[in-house]
């Protein structure tokens, strides 16, 4: 996902630097204006790349952390949980930001509330 993110990045990137120099090196047409429909033209296209990168880029990404915030500010106690490393376990004791972790064996861990990536159903 990630990579396919980065193209879209780079593609975009690279459509705005050919607008932009396809806008300045372009001939002006007999009966044309010189500059201004030229500028209008290119300050539309950039406008529409900023929302198309608005809404297919930075919205999804706010709302996935809105999500893990909530996620992050519901655990309780004895939930079981899988942490960003992908360790499977079930809380034992909460704190402002951290947690205890007990594992399958037996072993606890303290870990960051914020690793939490999954709340696991019983």
């Amino acid at each position: 996902m990630k990579k396919n993110r980065g193209l879209s990045l780079g593609l975009m990137a690279g459509l705005i630097i050919t607008l932009a120099s396809l806008a300045s090196c372009a001939p002006a047409e007999e009966g044309a204006p010189a500059e201004g429909a030229s500028t209008i033209m290119f300050i539309v296209i950039l406008v529409l790349f900023v929302a198309f990168f608005w809404f297919f880029m930075i919205r999804p990404q706010r709302r996935r952390q809105k999500e893990h915030e909530q996620l992050v500010q519901v655990l309780k106690v004895g939930d079981r949980v899988i942490t960003v490393g992908g360790i499977y376990g079930s809380i034992e004791n909460l704190s402002d930001e951290s947690l205890v972790l007990k594992v399958e064996s037996g072993a606890t861990i303290r870990i960051a509330r914020t690793s939490i990536v999954v709340k696991r159903s019983r």
